[in-house]
């Protein structure tokens, strides 16, 4: 305390002792994202990146949405729904193309690509084999920042879009097989499950990961005996773990494969090879060897399939026979149930746009997040993808060297 009167004089007069305004602390800005989200153009790409609902919560939370029209007509979101949700309608995709980020499903085509600017975000799926060298030029050229969803990782490490439609598409698989054995004018006649005093349908699956999973969850759901088949004992614990059953699991053995396809009414290949194409586990001959009338699943056929028979087919025409066996080899399996897949992708990055404003943009959580960085392939025009550069001889750097220079 003060107790010296003549200092105390002194210090009134420097105005020290007068109230004095709080000082609050600042906090960060946040970004204001400008967001658009185009009509697909891919063939039978019924999905769209953002749902009505999360375009809600982005637009109250000060971001704007610019939707193409008839975006998510597929997935049964109507124009209406969009504008309710706060999104601004466009009826010319070049507007949508001028967003500094645009988000979409599958990759770019080419004309996608010249309606961009430069300096743009584009988030979308990277499909290695399906993705033209060209259009990675004309990105580089546009010093576009691009960001593949199916790479990113969440806070655990695992690949929260990848798992998410693996569940769909293993999930869906049965349904699918139930379908088709069921199926009044070509079916085998068989109810997938049977009742009591009816033996029940069997259903092989092959791989024990996230698709395998969820299969076999689903099969077991409606009174299947499961078989599964994976090279890794490790996955094959995990499986029993996960169902809480002692199903039936074996290493890939062609003698112990092959008796357990010749008793398997529904078989699902859902083998996934992390590079390249997948191995061919069943042979022509085992498929030979099948039941009359049986089913074929083979998920894993836009890898190149885990099947010797299979080619691919499409939503159109789904189904093809070959030995008394029918085929089913859609690569696209999510966008059969466009919707619930559309809701699945919005789960994961409405939360995601929302920390990118409040991290001030997309370059400050590329910084800051390590799980979001691991998606970027391309930063600012420069490949950042060790894969990509090999796969199409360009030229790539490290995205952790390329940010220590900023």
């Amino acid at each position: 305390m003060i107790t010296n009167p003549e200092l105390i004089r002194n210090l009134m007069k420097e105005g020290r002792l007068l109230p004095q305004e709080e000082m609050l602390e600042i906090s960060r800005k946040k970004g204001s994202l400008n967001i658009g989200v185009p009509k697909e153009t891919s063939f039978q790409e019924h999905r769209v990146a953002l749902v009505p609902e999360a375009v809600s919560l982005l637009v109250a939370n000060g971001h704007r949405i610019k939707v193409e029209t008839k975006a998510g007509q597929y997935a049964n979101f109507s124009d209406r729904d969009y504008s309710e949700a706060g999104a601004e309608i466009v009826y010319d995709p070049k507007d949508v193309f001028q967003c500094d980020i645009i988000f979409k499903v599958s990759p770019p085509i080419e004309e996608e690509v010249e309606m961009m600017t430069s300096n743009q975000t584009l988030i979308s799926a990277l499909q290695i084999t399906m993705q033209p060298k060209k259009i990675l030029q004309k990105l580089m050229e546009k010093k576009v920042t691009a960001i593949a969803w199916d790479y990113f990782r969440d806070k655990d490490g695992h690949f929260p879009v990848v798992r998410a439609m693996g569940e769909i598409a293993g999930n869906t698989s049965i349904l699918i097989a139930g379908e088709i054995l069921s199926s009044y004018s070509s079916g085998k006649g068989v109810m997938l499950g049977g009742i009591a005093g009816v033996q029940p349908a069997e259903v092989v699956v092959l791989g024990a990961g996230t698709v395998g999973e969820y299969a076999v969850r689903s099969a077991l759901g409606i009174g299947c005996s499961v078989k599964v088949f994976d090279n890794s004992l490790s996955k094959l614990r995990r499986l029993q773990t996960a169902t809480g059953q002692r199903i039936y699991t074996s290493i890939i053995q062609p003698k112990v494969l092959s008796k357990a396809l010749m008793r398997a009414d529904v078989v699902i290949g859902a083998v996934r090879s992390p590079f390249g194409k997948t191995p061919c586990i069943v042979t022509e001959e085992m498929v030979q060897n099948m039941k009359q009338g049986s089913v074929i699943i083979d998920i894993s056929i836009d890898q190149g399939g885990c099947f010797e028979t299979s080619e691919i087919t499409n939503h159109d025409k789904p189904t093809f026979e070959k030995f008394g066996v029918t085929h089913y080899c859609v690569p696209n399996v999510a966008s059969r149930v466009c919707r619930t897949a559309s809701f699945a992708l919005s789960n994961i990055f409405s939360p995601l746009l929302l920390k990118t404003g409040d991290n001030g943009g997309v370059a400050q959580l590329i910084k800051h997040d390590a799980g979001f960085r691991s998606g970027v392939y391309m930063y600012k025009g420069t490949i950042t993808s060790e894969i990509l550069g090999k796969v199409f001889d360009l030229k790539y750097k490290d995205i952790d060297l390329l940010l220590m220079g900023l």
